[in-house]
This record gives structure tokens, sequence and C-alpha cells, in this order.
């Protein structure tokens, strides 16, 4: 239950972006502080009340055993596509709620600032600056939001189906 009676004073602020317009493949980002999901989850969910009023159902596409990939890692800088040697995928989360629902990338809480910055305005497809643009830094954010908005459209389709 999540009514959400009250306000409560977090720590940290909820490192959230959503898209002014949900119900793309990908609608946002989630960047959590640390490994431990659980113990953000409220401050997630209290983020997204407003949104998406009571949450009521959370799904996420990975086992819940599995560590986080490395975003910095991650990119073959040879080729620009996503390394294959790793089987893990990037981790996404799908909320719904009574008025809406959002699919969201969970950035890895050990990405740079530099990096989670631009994947988490991307996700929400926020404008980034010309200069940044140009950087190896936006092609790798770049990249990371396209392979996880082509793994949200595959995760979408079997969750549909199944």
């Amino acid at each position: 239950m999540n009514g959400l009676t009250g306000s409560r004073r977090l720590a940290r602020p909820v490192r959230l972006t959503l898209a002014k317009k949900l119900g793309g493949d990908i609608d946002g980002a989630w960047w959590p502080y640390s490994n431990s999901v659980a113990q953000e989850l409220y401050g997630l969910i209290e983020g997204l009340h407003e949104p998406l009023g009571e949450v009521v159902d959370i799904r996420i596409n990975w086992p819940v055993t599995e560590g986080p990939l490395d975003l910095e890692t991650l990119v073959n800088t040879s080729t620009r596509r996503v390394a294959s040697g790793d089987c893990r995928r990037l981790r996404l989360m799908y909320v719904d709620g009574r008025r809406g629902r959002a699919k969201l990338l969970v950035v890895p809480h050990m990405t740079s600032a530099d990096l989670g910055g631009l994947v988490m305005r991307g996700a929400a497809a926020m404008p980034v600056a010309g200069l940044e643009r140009d950087s190896r830094m936006f092609a790798t954010a770049d990249l990371v939001v396209r392979t996880a908005r082509t793994e949200s459209a595959q995760w979408t389709a079997q969750m549909c189906s199944g």
C-alpha cells in the first residue's frame, strides 16, 4: 500500500527523470545511490506517485541475485555497440500506477556522474547541450539508451504474449 498520506524527508533526493509524455519504450530513468534497490524503493515510489498515482505493480527484468552492469565498460569502443561478452541485460523496471505506467532504465549505482547524468537525460528525452553531444561520453549514453529502448520493446512484447 502506498497511499502516501504524509511526506517522508529523504536523506538524498531521488534521482529520477521522466519524459513529458509517458508511453514510449523507455519513459525515463532511476539512478539509485547504492546496489540495494529495496532500500531506495520507497523514494522511487514517492517520486512516481504524482505522475502515476498509487503504484500497484513493479516488474523488473533482472534476477535479484545478479549484480548490475558497469556502463563505463559496457561499450565496445571500436564497434560502438554494446559488448556481448556479458550476458546480463540493462536493468529495466515497469512501474504500473492507478493513473499511468512508466518504463524506467535503472542506472547502475556506480556509474560516473557525467555518464549517469547523460543517460538520465537521454532516457527522459531531455535536451543535451551541443558541446556535450560531441563527446565520447554522450555517444556511450546514447548507445545505452537506444539499447534500453530495444530491450524494453522486446521485454514488453514478452510480457504481453505470456
